[in-house]
């Protein structure tokens, strides 16, 4: 009779976000699938168990998890996510209680570094947000930079540029930088970019930004027309997972503005994960991306890291 390594996934049902259980799934039973066919990985005997569950992005993974010790009457052995910070980090806390291992391609604020403490037992498989923090303070140290503006969205519940300018306002801060910090809701009706460029005239002369594709874009377009790329002020722009989920990261739209945004762009860095290119890679991801595409998900939107 086989062992079983009880795995529980806790992942949002929700695809408006970005690590949902119709994108993530299809990638986990394949890894599943992958270990079982090569024999590899696994003692002779054993085989995983796969439960999944909405953690949606707040409390209700630590209550699925709580619900299912409680139902069964045994702890899982292996935990699959959450992924927001918010929902990982009373799940992580639990785990290190119970002595159960979490993975999670996301909790990558800064907080969730503190491996000696509560989150001991989280293993987090992307790079935390303070790496990228650690590569902006290797290119100001090149350059003899002392002073930037942190421009960020804060407007989804995740919340994920509030945690990547975290990461960099942490490491910056150690350093002693001065930082001047702004924050606008991308998604209000009355957020007026020009009114936001404006600040940014009053700052610091290096700009690290992080939002949505289109309001990256719109930024650059209005200091643009305010005389802000000559030069004088450099750019930079945080692209959240390299996925489309976040838009179209390019100037190009195919509008009357797209001459302008060009011209725009070109003072502009993008800081976005590298993909890799090995073979093992690209079979993975075409197997993942058909598997997405049959639940009718949009064939881009979907994490490219």
């Amino acid at each position: 009779e086989e062992k079983l390594i009880r795995v529980l996934v806790l992942l949002p049902q929700d695809d408006a976000y970005l690590f949902s259980l119709g994108r993530v799934r299809p990638a986990i039973e394949y890894a599943v699938r992958s270990l079982r066919e090569s024999g590899a990985g696994l003692p002779p005997g054993y085989a995983f168990q796969l439960t999944y569950e909405d953690s949606a992005c707040g409390n209700r993974a630590l209550f699925s998890l709580v619900d299912m010790v409680a139902l069964q009457r045994r702890r899982p052995d292996l935990l699959l996510g959450p992924v927001c910070e918010y929902a990982a980090a009373p799940v992580a806390r639990l785990a290190a209680h119970w002595d159960v291992p979490m993975l999670s391609a996301g909790a990558l604020a800064a907080g969730f570094g503190a491996k000696g403490g509560e989150y001991s037992h989280l293993t987090r498989v992307a790079p935390a947000y303070a790496k990228m923090g650690e590569m902006l303070l290797a290119l100001f140290r090149h350059h003899q930079w002392s002073r930037a503006t942190l421009l960020y969205s804060d407007s989804n519940p995740e919340r994920s540029c509030y945690f990547a300018m975290e990461g960099v306002h942490v490491v910056f801060q150690e350093e002693a930088f001065h930082m001047a910090v702004h924050s606008f809701d991308e998604s209000s009706r009355h957020l007026d970019l020009d009114d936001v460029v404006r600040t940014l005239q009053t700052g610091e002369r290096v700009v690290i930004m992080c939002a949505s594709g289109d309001t990256i874009r719109n930024i650059m377009l209005a200091a643009h027309r305010q005389g802000m790329t000559n030069g004088d002020y450099a750019f930079f722009n945080i692209e959240l997972f390299n996925s489309s989920s976040y838009g179209n990261g390019s100037w190009r739209r195919g509008d009357k503005h797209d001459l302008e945004a060009k011209k725009a762009y070109s003072y502009l860095q993008t800081v976005t994960l590298l993909r890799t290119v090995k073979p093992e890679f690209e079979k993975f991801s075409l197997e993942v991306k058909s598997s997405v595409q049959k639940q009718g998900l949009h064939e881009d939107d979907y994490v490219s890291i």
